[in-house]
């Protein structure tokens, strides 16, 4: 079974920082400030999860 550990303090900010940006484009679309693709903002978040599972599953390897 894999053995699952925190991510390092870098890869935890990347993906809060890539969480962050997707939720600002988020709702610059709901409010209707800039027409931005809803996509690219569920990509972005996408991406974090992505980045934060990778650190989690990969640090002791």
């Amino acid at each position: 079974m894999a053995r699952l550990t925190p991510p390092t303090k870098m890869i935890f900010n990347i993906s809060v920082i890539l969480g962050v940006i997707a939720l600002v484009l988020y709702f610059v679309n709901v409010f209707d400030v800039a027409a931005i693709s809803m996509n690219l903002a569920f990509w972005i978040a996408a991406a974090a999860w992505g980045v934060l599972m990778a650190g989690v599953c990969m640090k002791g390897v």
